[in-house]
């Protein structure tokens, strides 16, 4: 009998190993890790219109002048999950075809982004780029086909040709009570001679770095963990530190100046130093 119960013990004690080291072996594979970006108003999901919709989505700055926008898109890419012990994992940082997206919020597909393969461990912070950093910012067709066809298609048509790079946000709609046109596109541009590549050199650059702390740890290993992303495009004309209003000289392209421009894309992106955040926050981390 009392071989009986050694035995027991002893399988029992076997069982409890192997699940250890299965549970061990489970926690430690690479898995998923979805990105999902939600478009507000402060708190308000964006709805998209005409100018004479009743169902879009109004917003009032703090300066009272209202807002709506009927097309919405933005650039994500250069991004990199931290873990807690300040380890940076990078997600396919030089190649465009693998690791940029265009956020389009017309495309409720485009709004999850899946980070595949990404290591096991537990992370507390995300860092990625609004637009393209400089020296990937060219629209080569060649290098990265994919990033190039879905930039340029018809649903997002974020090449900046002028600016030999890609758009890196596209905002288009209507303000004020009458519905004047309202339409911000922001992207890097460079100096020189028109048409002379060998002259050109880095105009305005509009590439910003986001970096954002997780809300609770995002744990990979055989949990693939999804961060829930806020865009509050409220910050476009109430931003952090500028605060605009739309008038004659800054609501559409063909008129608002580079400099105007980086007033948007500071409010949006953050001005590279005291905000490294813009209109970005994290809602949540389900893991």
């Amino acid at each position: 009998m009392k071989k009986l119960i050694n035995s027991i013990i002893i399988l029992i004690a076997l069982f409890t190993i192997i699940a250890c080291q299965n549970d061990d072996d489970t926690n430690s594979v690479a898995n998923n890790v979805t990105l999902e970006f939600q478009n507000t108003f402060k708190d308000e999901i964006i709805v998209l219109g005409d100018a004479n919709s009743t169902s879009a989505t109004t917003n009032t700055s703090v300066e009272g002048q209202t807002h709506h926008f009927s097309e919405l898109k933005y650039v994500i890419s250069n991004i990199r999950l931290i873990k807690t012990d300040g380890t940076e994992i990078p997600y396919n940082v030089n190649d465009l075809d693998k690791g940029a997206t265009v956020i389009n919020q017309s495309k409720t597909s485009s709004l999850n982004y899946t980070l595949s393969t990404i290591p096991s461990g537990d992370y507390k912070q995300i860092k990625f780029g609004l637009g393209i950093r400089a020296d990937l910012n060219t629209l080569d067709q060649v290098r990265f086909p994919k990033f190039y066809e879905a930039a340029g298609a018809n649903d997002t048509k974020m090449h900046w040709e002028w600016g030999t790079g890609y758009r890196f946000t596209k905002i288009e709609g209507f303000y004020d009570t009458d519905n004047k046109e309202l339409s911000i596109h922001t992207g890097s541009t460079v100096s020189g001679t028109n048409g002379d590549s060998s002259t050109y050199t880095q105009g305005v650059n509009a590439y910003r770095e986001i970096t954002l702390n997780l809300t609770t740890h995002a744990i990979v290993g055989r949990i693939s963990p999804k961060i829930i992303i806020k865009a509050d495009f409220d910050k476009l004309l109430s931003g952090k530190t500028t605060t605009i209003t739309l008038g004659d000289g800054n609501a559409t392209p063909s008129i608002h100046t580079a400099a105007n421009m980086v007033k948007f894309v500071d409010n949006l992106g953050g001005n590279g130093t005291s905000d490294l955040s813009g209109m970005f926050s994290i809602i949540n981390v389900e893991n």
